[in-house]
């Protein structure tokens, strides 16, 4: 496969989901504010810290207000990583690969940024709380309608790469800020546990973690994000998905590598598996979980210099 295809697949798929994400992170804390006793802008601040674009949202907006925040994060054009423009930058992704992608893809992918473009661009802003659940569904029909109508050959398995990767650093980031700021207050209070309940919602946790432990324990949380394997958004499956599919593309066998972007993928991947959350939580939640991102973007980058990276030199 052509390297500017997987690129434009991979960067398709990574737009998209954080695209979700962040319209799950921004929804998840208006509906908090709502349950709140004493509704003020110091839980607006977190969301920003989540993105790692703090400074560059001080510089612009200074005071990190709800309406600042949601402008900054959901319409604004100049900031690569709103909603808005992830949206165009997986619309141009797709458009380069229409011959690849299906019609149907394209089409949802056209109609998804041309929604959120009219919402930017409308005298009165449409109602927050319907604007995130209809791009949340855009989202969730844009992975179904890709996973239904397109072969899944190598460029869909680089799609799905793209996915993982990004949803699995954005529920390291979003269990980063929020369990420290919600740890010093423990859970004693009616308003603690709403900011647990919260932190599970920001990445569609709430229902399937009560499933599996029936009270809202800071240690079980951060256990079932981390390490549960059947679901979806925690770290665990997110690497075993993106694992699958790199040895898929490779042709090489499970437990075994063949080219850098596999060895270190593999290796944090079998590390989680051998790991406790008693040996994460004595050797600092943090500072695991900032070594976790780190150790993504550099998966994410020997993907990009395996796979994605052009090669314009010319054969001798």
């Amino acid at each position: 496969m052509l390297s500017r295809v997987a690129n434009s697949i991979y960067w398709l798929n990574r737009y998209i989901e954080r695209a979700e994400n962040i319209a799950r992170f921004v929804d998840v804390n208006l509906n908090l504010l709502l349950d709140s006793v004493v509704v003020n802008d110091r839980q607006w601040e977190p969301i920003v810290i989540t993105t790692g674009d703090l400074a560059t949202f001080r510089s612009r907006y200074g005071a990190a207000t709800a309406q600042n925040v949601v402008q900054f994060l959901t319409y604004d054009e100049k900031y690569p990583n709103s909603i808005l423009s992830c949206l165009q930058s997986a619309r141009n992704n797709a458009r380069s690969v229409r011959e690849i992608i299906s019609s149907e893809t394209w089409e949802q992918v056209n109609s998804f940024y041309f929604m959120v473009k009219a919402a930017a661009e409308a005298e009165t802003k449409p109602d927050l709380p319907a604007f995130f659940a209809a791009v949340k569904m855009a989202s969730h029909q844009f992975a179904g309608v890709m996973d239904a109508t397109m072969s899944h050959n190598e460029a869909w398995h680089f799609g799905q790469i793209g996915r993982s990767i990004e949803r699995a650093d954005k529920t390291a980031r979003i269990l980063d800020v929020k369990y420290f700021i919600i740890l010093p207050n423990g859970v004693g209070s009616a308003l603690d546990e709403l900011q647990w309940i919260a932190l599970l919602k920001s990445t569609s946790a709430y229902e399937m973690y009560r499933k599996m432990y029936r009270r809202i324990n800071p240690s079980d949380i951060a256990r079932f994000l981390i390490f549960d394997r059947q679901f979806p958004r925690s770290i665990q499956f997110c690497l075993h998905s993106a694992e699958k599919c790199l040895h898929l593309i490779s042709g090489s066998q499970s437990d075994t590598w063949c080219n850098p972007a596999e060895h270190k993928l593999g290796k944090l991947r079998s590390e989680l598996d051998f790991l406790s959350i008693e040996e994460i939580t004595k050797g600092g939640l943090h500072e695991f979980l900032d070594e976790t991102q780190s150790r993504l973007n550099g998966v994410s980058q020997e993907i990009n210099d395996t796979f994605l990276t052009i090669d314009t030199r010319v054969a001798s």
